[in-house]
């Protein structure tokens, strides 16, 4: 029998939110999901799943209904329970696409060719408490501070005091969309800039660490860390059910 993910008290809660979403319940739900979670950690073809989750064609087609109505990203955002928004991390990070993802039109599936070859951003917002609380994709060469004011705006930030990130993100038009947003910056200035560091908060900015942390366990799934669909809709539904999985097991 393969190692599963799902306790049956992480089963309780999965199961009424998945009714919610209009997932049929059928007598092999549970092993239809913990298929896809099991591709999802170790990043197999899904003709290569174990026997124990049933037929391979079976569970591939209900992934594909799945992600392409979004509902793994759904139930992300319906899984976010009590979220710290004292203090939100951004930061953004580099996927190799694997030539499995090849194919389809790169540019339309947010993939680009570089010299250390193919590749996809993943740009998260993390809570006070390293959790995932959304995320963006984008090609692998576009500059971060381009991406982070749709990433902002996709997060309440009325209750937030800080908005902390890397020197990669200053930028004065990113600054005054975070105080638009209604909360400060804490994002260092760059050393070539005449404008001095004096607003910055060093013993929060040590804290930055929390959204690496999240990428650091988002990227423990091999289907995450590595890009091998070739739809940017079916990967970005694989990001969200990794994100799910870490609300989940709070």
């Amino acid at each position: 029998m393969p190692r599963t993910m799902l306790k049956d008290e992480h089963w309780t809660r999965l199961k009424p939110i998945l009714l919610e979403l209009n997932i049929y319940d059928k007598g092999n739900l549970r092993q239809t999901v913990e298929g896809v979670l099991y591709r999802m950690r170790v990043g197999c073809p899904w003709r290569d799943l174990p026997e124990y989750f049933g037929k391979p064609n079976t569970i591939y087609k209900a992934y594909q209904r799945w992600f392409r109505s979004n509902k793994l990203i759904a139930l992300f955002t319906l899984l976010i329970k009590d979220a710290d928004l004292e203090w939100v991390f951004i930061d953004g990070t580099h996927i190799k696409a694997h030539q499995h993802s090849s194919g389809g039109n790169d540019n339309l599936q947010s993939i680009s060719k570089s010299v250390a070859g193919r590749a996809i951003k993943i740009h998260l917002t993390v809570d006070a408490h390293g959790n995932p609380l959304t995320f963006i994709l984008s090609d692998g060469t576009t500059h971060d501070v381009k991406v982070a004011p749709d990433l902002i705006d996709k997060v309440d930030l009325s209750d937030t005091e800080v908005l902390c990130a890397d020197k990669g993100y200053d930028s004065d038009s990113l600054r005054a969309h975070i105080e638009q947003a209604g909360t400060c910056d804490n994002i260092p200035r760059k050393r070539n800039t005449k404008s001095s560091n004096d607003h910055m908060d060093w013993d929060l900015y040590k804290a930055r660490h929390l959204v690496e942390n999240a990428f650091a366990k988002l990227k423990q799934y091999r289907a995450v860390a590595t890009r091998f669909d070739k739809l940017k809709q079916s990967y970005e539904n694989t990001v969200a059910l990794a994100c799910a999985y870490i609300w989940l097991k709070l």
